[in-house]
């Protein structure tokens, strides 16, 4: 059975056995609060806990990195959108230390892409078309380093309103602990 069929037939029974329940919640948070952090799979369960948030608590948006990479692109969308249609007072990025963003270099990936199929024709029209996948795939060198940048791309958005904490740390993948670098208030 592949992944996804196994994932089908617990939804199934899932859902007949209303395990949904005790999830059942609004869609404004609780907590009037938007989170930026990383995909990384340590942080799915830890980061809530961590905070103490319980589902329906905040608006959570994972990324790579929890990096806002475009002041117009998807990422700061959602946070507006959470701060103007979902009452969401506060904005919160939150990267990790050993972050995979830490030691992501274009040129491996690019070779791991061709590995995979991807022909020198693609990477000639992307270049061609003024795609840089050197600055593109790149990540960083310090997590509180890009997580100050994230808070500052956000912070100073024409369109966010003024008044808006924005509040920058860096969690531990381990542990849970938290360090501030940026308080918002």
């Amino acid at each position: 059975m592949s992944l996804l069929q196994d994932m089908l037939v617990y939804n199934e029974e899932f859902v007949r056995e209303q395990k949904y329940e005790k999830f059942i919640t609004g869609k404004f948070p609780n907590k009037k609060m938007v989170i930026l952090t990383c995909m990384d799979t340590r942080l799915l369960e830890l980061l809530p806990q961590a905070l103490n948030l319980s589902n329906g608590d905040v608006k959570i948006i994972k990324n790579a990195g929890a990096v806002v990479v475009h002041p117009f692109g998807s990422i700061m969308r959602s946070i507006l959108v959470a701060v103007y249609e979902l009452q969401a007072d506060e904005v919160m990025v939150i990267g990790h230390h050993d972050c995979g963003m830490s030691a992501l270099h274009s040129d491996s990936m690019v070779e791991k892409m061709k590995e995979r199929g991807i022909s020198d024709e693609t990477f000639a029209t992307l270049q061609h078309s003024g795609i840089n996948l050197e600055k593109w795939l790149t990540g960083f060198d310090s997590v509180s380093d890009s997580v100050t940048h994230s808070v500052e791309m956000i912070k100073r958005h024409p369109l966010l309103p003024s008044g808006v904490p924005v509040h920058g740390l860096v969690i531990d993948p381990k542990t849970g602990k938290l360090d501030l670098v940026i308080d918002g208030y």
